[in-house]
């Protein structure tokens, strides 16, 4: 007999030809496997929907609280690596030449298709659930369905085409899946997150779950990627701009706002800029790896993994949002202090992942990880209307002008084109959102990344190779090739 929970046995045997090591082993399984019984209650409904997010919440195993995310958009122009040591996975990203044995895009993978499982389970069995108020069903469903959403669109950013997953019961046909289109994985996102438009309510059920206006945040998002590369649909802008604009002109019934104390908080979460973010469950199996050790500089025991590209640090404006953004002195053990200029790489670091609740020097962290923010709202509703409309309306000017206000910048002059204005806000969306991963996206979309990567300043690392727009998109992992062939 097949059974629902069966998939997760091919995705186990997966992870175990691709990881190779015992930390999915330690995972708390609650909520992840899931058969028929428990689709027969509200409560085991929710249980499955926690299986979902947990299934991000796996350091170097599963999802988003590792440094995966990280590394694979090294591309970009605001972060790098050490260029020796044992960072070879990390270059590689970096210098453009990913192999498909590279371990560090495993668990964005691993995670993303887990969560894909949980959730089509959930929103395909959701209406079989006896009793249980209707409005609360609707919600369960409407999480799974940003959920799966919010998978598919990291997939088909990072992979281009990949397989989607057609059921949650798994059939041996399950291991000859084929590659699907971009155009298909947006046709599914998008239904997906219309369903969860409607059904998720404008209030959190609870902390590190969406809201109506978090759904809507993210589809303001897809649109404005699909107006870029691959698909190139420049229609999307308009529906891009219509959709975050309901989010500004709504953010009070979600509870969303620009932060405008201490900038660093935010990345401790909990904050009203927050639209999603992924909190940790006060457990180390659920820390998040990329806070601490892995952002500070050998020179004060940390590990080096990521720190900002010289150039973009120097083209930075300055200001309170640079000072925050970048530690520029660092401490030695002996109590001396050393500008970035003397640390071992000879590169400044990211401020904004040592923010702890204690200790600096941790390995793991319970920060949580800040998907999107009310920053990212506002910067795709001034670049979407400038784009759609040929030129910025005063919203428009309005909403750039908060986040570089309170970056300490002045205001972009008036008058400018629509094409200029996109361009200063493609530069602002660079520095708001430093080392977040968001930049590379950014270049990919509008076809930047050769560009960005034309000139590296003598002590960064340079592309191994010409970059070609097959550089854009990663290698499915090694292992899931072997089993799968037409991957």
């Amino acid at each position: 007999m097949r059974t629902r929970y069966t998939f997760h046995i091919y995705l186990f045997f997966c992870c175990m030809l691709t990881l190779g090591c015992s930390k999915e082993l330690a995972e708390d399984p609650r909520g992840l496997v899931a058969g028929d019984d428990a689709l027969s209650s509200p409560a085991g409904l929710e249980s499955v929907l926690n299986g979902a997010y947990g299934s991000l919440l796996v350091p170097w195993t599963s999802g988003f609280t590792s440094v995966s995310q990280i590394a694979m958009t090294m591309g970009a122009d605001d972060i790098t690596t050490h260029p020796g040591s044992n960072k070879e996975e990390f270059r590689e990203f970096d210098r453009f030449n990913v192999s498909s044995l590279n371990s560090r895009m495993n668990p964005i993978w691993l995670g993303c298709y887990k969560t894909i499982q949980s959730a089509t389970n959930i929103i395909n069995n959701y209406e079989q659930v006896q009793g249980g108020n209707l409005d609360t069903l609707h919600a369960i469903a409407g999480e799974a369905s940003y959920l799966r959403a919010l998978c598919y669109y990291w997939l088909t950013r990072l992979w281009g085409e990949v397989p989607v997953i057609p059921s949650e019961i798994y059939t041996p046909e399950f291991l000859t899946l084929k590659k699907s289109k971009p155009a298909d994985i947006y046709r599914l996102i998008e239904a997906d997150l219309i369903r969860a438009e409607e059904w998720v309510p404008n209030t959190r059920r609870s902390l590190g779950r969406p809201n109506n206006g978090t759904v809507k945040a993210l589809l303001a998002e897809v649109y404005l990627t699909e107006a870029g590369w691959p698909l190139k649909d420049q229609t999307k802008y308009a529906l891009a701009a219509a959709k975050a604009k309901e989010v500004i002109d709504n953010k009070a019934s979600y509870g969303f706002d620009l932060f405008t104390g201490d900038y660093l908080k935010i990345f401790a979460g909990g904050t009203v800029e927050d639209v999603f973010t992924l909190f940790t469950r006060g457990n180390w199996i659920t820390y998040n790896s990329f806070y601490g050790l892995s952002t500070m500089p050998e020179n004060e025991g940390g590990w080096s993994d990521f720190f900002p590209e010289l150039n973009f640090f120097n083209n930075f404006p300055a200001g309170p949002r640079k000072d925050a953004t970048f530690s520029t002195t660092f401490t030695l053990s002996n109590g001396t202090t050393i500008p970035w200029q003397e640390t071992t790489t000879q590169h400044p670091y990211y401020k904004k992942y040592t923010i702890q609740s204690g200790k600096r020097d941790v390995y793991m962290s319970n920060n949580p990880v800040v998907m999107m923010r009310y920053a990212h709202v506002l910067l795709t509703y001034a670049e979407a209307q400038a784009r759609a409309a040929g030129s910025p309306d005063n919203d428009a000017y309005a909403a750039v002008n908060a986040v570089r206000q309170r970056a300490g910048l002045p205001p972009l002059p008036a008058g400018l084109s629509g094409a200029d204005f996109a361009t200063a806000i493609v530069n602002e969306r660079a520095w708001e959102f430093a080392g977040e991963w968001n930049r590379w996206f950014d270049l990919v979309r509008l076809e930047m990344v050769e560009a960005a990567n034309a000139v590296k300043a003598p002590g960064d690392l340079p592309p191994a190779n010409t970059i070609t727009k097959a550089n854009y998109w990663m290698p499915v992992p090694g292992a899931d090739a072997v089993i799968n062939p037409n991957l």
